[in-house]
């Protein structure tokens, strides 16, 4: 899985947990005051609008001819509104929010949740199921045990072979019921919890596109910490082209570059988020088959999709299978992915599934 705070996607924004997931609504507010208006060939001028929510950045290019401040504001509104409504269910660093409340809730009754997280928490099991438990939303005592995601003890030793046994008992999307009918998730261990950030960046995103294409909009871009949803065109006959980021820990440079028409692409990695203890580099992915943190040479995982919140979760799974399984699994179920793995000599080896192919641009 994944831990709770994004992949490669960026670090800690503020020591404040809680800034960590949402800055104030203010900033995603304010930007718009401060927006770019870009001329652009037809079909008219990109509006760019950025800011910070979710731990990481975001940011919004519409292509919106003759839009003046009153619907700048009301875009920046927008997208305001769709990350709170995100951040409000699915944080695991706000108290407040709906999963936080679940996973303090020590009991094994079946508990009301939103649509909204129920629908996620099924993204998550479908691919669960399908990657033959590579990601798995049950793992954060193990991630807090190896000092990731929300409440981890920095400069925490590794856990020992007891702890980790004591805390496998706690450990297991097959041990969530999730009852859509009722509207209810319940887990089999009162001390259970959920942890949905291999998902919920990119749910956030499609919840933002699809305000955007309620409103009318037809051509725009949306990211969220590294989560991409495209709709349309750039200008008459070109994409959306994205750049898929060489995975190193310092600095950022492009390794690839895809081109998005009306789909979403999301990116995991081992780069940005890791300790090393003990002289031994470990990564925030951690298999929750084996209870430690994956070490392989795969080093990050581009995922192609319909949805941002299904690229963003098979993108944990196909990073945390690795460099043989992850590619064959993809290729197995037909996914369009792109898997840098580590070589020899520091060399860096792209390498795409068939569907991924088509979606490679010239650099």
């Amino acid at each position: 899985m994944t831990s709770a705070s994004p992949r490669p996607r960026s670090g800690p924004l503020a020591a404040n947990p809680r800034a960590r997931w949402l800055l104030p609504l203010l900033l995603v507010v304010l930007v718009s005051a401060s927006l770019l208006r870009l001329g652009d060939p037809s079909p008219g001028d990109l509006v760019e609008l950025n800011g910070a929510a979710l731990g990481t950045t975001w940011f919004v290019k519409v292509v919106a001819p003759e839009m003046d401040l009153a619907g700048r504001d009301a875009l920046a509104a927008t997208v305001a509104a769709e990350l709170e409504g995100v951040d409000a269910k699915m944080s695991t660093w706000d108290p407040s929010s709906e999963l936080s409340r679940f996973n303090r809730a020590r009991s094994v009754t079946p508990i009301a949740m939103s649509p909204q997280t129920l629908e996620v928490v099924a993204i998550a099991q479908a691919v669960s199921l399908a990657s033959g438990g590579a990601l798995d939303v049950t793992v954060g005592p193990l991630l807090r045990a190896w000092g990731f995601g929300a409440g981890a003890t920095a400069g925490a030793t590794a856990p020992d072979e007891a702890e980790l046994a004591r805390l496998e008992m706690l450990v297991g999307f097959e041990r969530l019921q999730l009852d859509t009918g009722a509207s209810t998730l319940a887990k089999a261990h009162p001390e259970m919890e959920v942890d949905l950030s291999a998902v919920a960046k990119g749910y956030a995103v499609d919840r933002i596109a699809a305000a955007l294409e309620a409103q009318g909009f037809a051509h725009f871009l949306v990211e969220v910490g590294g989560e991409l949803a495209a709709r349309g065109e750039r200008h008459p006959g070109a994409p959306w082209r994205v750049a898929i980021e060489r995975p190193q820990a310092e600095g950022r440079s492009i390794f690839a570059i895809a081109q998005l028409r009306d789909s979403a692409m999301a990116t995991s990695g081992d780069y940005r988020d890791f300790v090393v203890r003990d002289g031994v580099r470990l990564s925030h992915l951690l298999d929750p088959r084996t209870r430690r943190p994956v070490a392989h040479t795969l080093a990050s995982v581009s995922v192609i999709a319909s949805t941002a919140a299904l690229a963003d979760a098979w993108a944990t799974a196909l990073s945390v299978l690795g460099p043989e399984v992850g590619p064959a699994l993809a290729n197995r179920l037909g996914l369009a992915a792109y898997f840098i793995l580590r070589e020899p000599g520091d060399t860096l080896r792209g390498v795409a599934t068939p569907g991924f192919e088509e979606f490679l641009a010239e650099r």
